[in-house]
Formats: structure tokens, sequence, C-alpha cells
């Protein structure tokens, strides 16, 4: 069945009659080195004109791979914990910085992570915190900024425009794979109804507009479907009311 784009382009033109703007910004996950996939994400970037903040795998990531952001400016590196390890027990939800280990463990690889990747990308690294499966206990969250991290990004609508003092919540709000199903992706027709219903709570106030739209893919597991969809979408807002945000722009409240 064709998805129905009706009722999005509606809420998008409303937005655009009442001079509403989306902040829209994306966030790319598990980065380590160059690949053919990579390539695809950079090219897509460029078409679309809208920078990709890259969470990068710091234990993981290569030399290769940061000559090649050096030559990208679309791509903006960020930390994605330090090795993308589930250290839930078994039956849990899978996390590499949850409560199931102690601060000091977990502070001290948020650390390392930050320490890594500002030796391979220089000043290119935006000081943002990824946490594998955007899952990170609130324990964690003073220890982050006092390393020098100054924003923190996991997924669904922020509560509150700071995480703690120092470190800003930036978060993704829509992920197209359906990863509990086939891997590839979600029904469309799912994600355009999530897409609308998000952008209506914020038109209304129920949800926080200040906080950009974040689109959250993996470009090392997209199939076509996944890569055609995130290029239409992206390309749709874009058109209106949407404009592009980076960690750049971001300001303290």
């Amino acid at each position: 069945m064709t998805a129905d784009w009706t009722a999005l382009h509606k809420e998008l033109q409303t937005w655009q009659d009442q001079d509403l703007t989306l902040p829209l910004w994306w966030r790319d996950d598990d980065a380590v080195e160059p690949t053919p996939q990579l390539d695809r994400l950079t090219e897509l970037s460029e078409k679309l004109d809208l920078p990709v903040h890259l969470a990068v795998i710091p234990r993981d990531a290569t030399a290769a791979l940061a000559a090649y952001v050096a030559t990208t400016p679309q791509l903006i590196p960020v930390v994605h914990g330090w090795a993308h390890q589930n250290h839930a027990p078994q039956g849990e939800k899978k996390a590499e910085f949850g409560a199931h280990r102690t601060v000091e463990q977990a502070v001290s690889d948020a650390d390392r992570g930050l320490k890594t990747l500002r030796a391979l990308f220089s000043d290119q690294l935006e000081p943002m915190f990824v946490p594998p499966w955007n899952r990170i206990s609130d324990d964690l969250l003073q220890g982050l900024a006092g390393l020098g991290y100054s924003n923190l990004s996991t997924f669904s609508p922020r509560k509150q425009t700071m995480a703690t003092t120092g470190l800003a919540q930036i978060n993704t709000h829509l992920d197209p794979i359906h990863w509990k199903g086939n891997r590839s992706l979600v029904p469309p027709q799912h994600l355009l109804d999530q897409v609308t219903r998000q952008l209506t709570d914020r038109r209304l106030g129920t949800a926080d507009n200040a906080e950009p739209y974040g689109i959250l893919t993996h470009h090392l597991v997209h199939d076509a479907a996944i890569w055609g969809f995130t290029e239409a979408l992206i390309n749709r807002l874009l058109a209106g009311p949407a404009t592009p945000w980076t960690t750049s722009q971001r300001t303290f409240s």
C-alpha cells in the first residue's frame, strides 16, 4: 500500500501559515571506518544540504575515518560511547552506560572516548555524547559535563532543555529502521503518522519546539527502502518549514 503524505503536508502547511520554523538535525550512528555506505550517506547529506552528526565508536575508530571526515565538511563527528559494548544483564535492555556499572567505570570510558576522538578529529569533534542504545544512567550526567561534554543525545522528545548543568539535551525523534521486525523500513505510513503527531505536539506547545527535530539513521544497515524514505522525508521537511541545524548553533538555556 502506498503511504499517504496528505496529513503531513497539511501539518507542514499549517506551520508555514503560522510562520513557524522547525530546526532539523541528522544523527547517524556506529561509524568506525570509511565504507561504501558512508560514501552514500555523505552523498545524500550533500544532496540535501543537511549535515550529519556522525556518532563514532571511539575504541574502533580508524585513522582512515579521521582522514575521510577531514575532507568532508558535511560530517560532524561526535562521541558514541566507548566500545558499543552491552553491560546489562541478560534479559534486560542493552546499555553500555546504564546502571549496571559503577559511575567511576562508566565515566572513565566516557573520558577515554572523548580523548580518543579528540586525538583523531581535533577541532572537528563536537563534544556531544551519544550513549549506545540511547540509554544512560542519570548518575553519570554530571560526570559527563565535568569531562568537557556539552551535549547529550538520546532518543524521544526531551523532558527538559538541560540534562544537567552544562550539558544540553539534544535528542533524536524518528528512526526509520524496524529493529524488532525485519530490520528494513518501518511501514512508511507509521513513520509519516509519527512525524505528523510530533509536529502537531510542537505546534500546540505540548512538546518543546526549541529542541531540534532529530532524524536518526544507521548507514551501515540501510537497504534501498530506508535510504529512499530518509531522502524523501528530509527533502520534504526542508521544503518548509524546516531549516538545517547543527551543534554549532546550540546555546545554553
